[in-house]
């Protein structure tokens, strides 16, 4: 999954992106709101945290704002060290889905992160399966007849995406849109080494074909109660 976080104090939104890259969530950072507008509009995220207050023409108030009048339903987390009822009302009034006062520990800032995931409306839910291979994403491992699976966190990340698109054809431009920073210069053979290394450590292991490549298109993982080529 990918996340856009605008803040405009860098050692906050640097410490943000290494936590959350850690947790296996690809992340960009953008520090003011002009910036953060051009992005959230450029690619496609699953889920935005903004601060309220950052330099620029736009704060995190009129981002969120600009955004759902754009038909936007990303989730939005706002961050903020206001914290009376009103500044909290108010945010979630502009359309922000949940509202994090500073300072916060991290391990809170996750967790918000996880559950307004799985509040998506598209009903992403932390766990996905295809016959006796499953991916928990609380507790980030791949397991399979329950005995966990040595993925690293890329791999883990690529099999995520494909699991919430089993048998639908992803392109490698959707992987490297979704499963890697904006920042990051992948060309299409990255791809085609991680899938295969994802291959030789799923497949390889279990003896079962689970990742099928569609020549010309993309890969598409197969929900194991279709066997079909």
């Amino acid at each position: 999954m990918k996340i856009l976080v605008v803040e405009d104090e860098e050692k906050i939104a640097k410490a943000i992106q290494r936590g959350l890259r850690q947790q296996s969530y690809a992340c960009d950072i953008a520090l003011d709101g002009d910036e953060g507008l051009a992005m959230a509009q450029a690619e496609p995220y699953d889920l935005f945290i903004f601060d309220i207050m950052f330099p620029g023409s736009l704060s995190g108030l009129d981002l969120v704002k600009k955004l759902r009048e754009e038909g936007s339903s990303t989730p939005i987390l706002m961050l903020t060290a206001k914290d009376t009822v009103i500044d909290r009302a108010f945010g979630l009034n502009s359309g922000a889905d949940d509202y994090l006062v500073k300072p916060f520990a991290f391990l809170e800032l996750i967790a918000r992160v996880r559950a307004l995931l799985r509040r998506r409306k598209d009903n992403i839910m932390p766990q996905y399966s295809t016959g006796s291979l499953a991916i928990d994403l609380d507790k980030q491992v791949a397991v399979y007849n329950e005995q966990e699976i040595q993925l690293n966190k890329k791999e883990l990340s690529l099999l995520e995406y494909l699991m919430r698109n089993k048998n639908r054809i992803v392109t490698k431009t959707q992987l490297i849109n979704h499963v890697w920073d904006s920042d990051s210069m992948i060309l299409e053979n990255t791809v085609e080494v991680h899938i295969a290394s994802l291959r030789k450590k799923i497949e390889g292991t279990l003896q079962e074909k689970f990742i099928h490549t569609k020549k010309g298109f993309g890969y598409m993982l197969k929900d194991k109660k279709d066997d079909t080529a």
